[in-house]
C-alpha cells in the first residue's frame, strides 16, 4: 500500500489539477465521474485524469490517500477538494472558478 500511496502522491504533486475517476474524460464510466469531468471541461482548465478502473491498487489507494470513500476525487494544487457533490456545489456557487482562476487559460495566453 505504501508504494501505491507514493505513486498517487507523485501524480497529485505533478499536476495542478488531477481527477481520479472511473473511465476517462472522453469515456467516463460512471455518472459522477462524467459530471465532474464535464464541469472541468466547461471551466476550461487543463487537468490530468487517472482512470482508477485500470488498477485496483490505485482505486483502493486513492480512498486511503484522501481519506474519502468514493470516486471521483478532485485535487487542485495538491489539495483534495472533494467528490462529485462537493465539486457540483462549488461550481454552482462560483467557488470552483475562484479555486481554478490562475490555472484557467485566458485569451491573452
Amino acid at each position: 500500500m505504501q508504494e501505491v500511496l507514493k505513486q498517487i502522491d507523485q501524480v497529485v504533486k505533478e499536476h495542478d489539477v488531477v481527477l481520479f475517476m472511473k473511465g476517462t474524460p472522453e469515456f467516463p464510466q460512471c455518472g459522477f465521474s462524467q459530471r465532474v469531468s464535464a464541469i472541468l471541461n466547461t471551466v476550461g482548465v487543463p487537468y490530468a485524469a487517472v482512470n482508477v478502473l485500470l488498477d485496483d491498487h490505485i482505486r483502493e489507494g486513492i480512498k486511503h490517500y484522501a481519506d474519502w470513500p468514493t470516486i471521483p476525487q478532485l485535487f487542485i494544487k495538491g489539495e483534495f477538494i472533494g467528490g462529485c457533490d462537493i465539486i457540483s456545489e462549488l461550481n454552482e456557487s462560483g467557488e470552483l472558478t475562484t479555486l481554478l482562476q490562475d490555472l484557467t487559460p485566458t485569451d491573452s495566453d
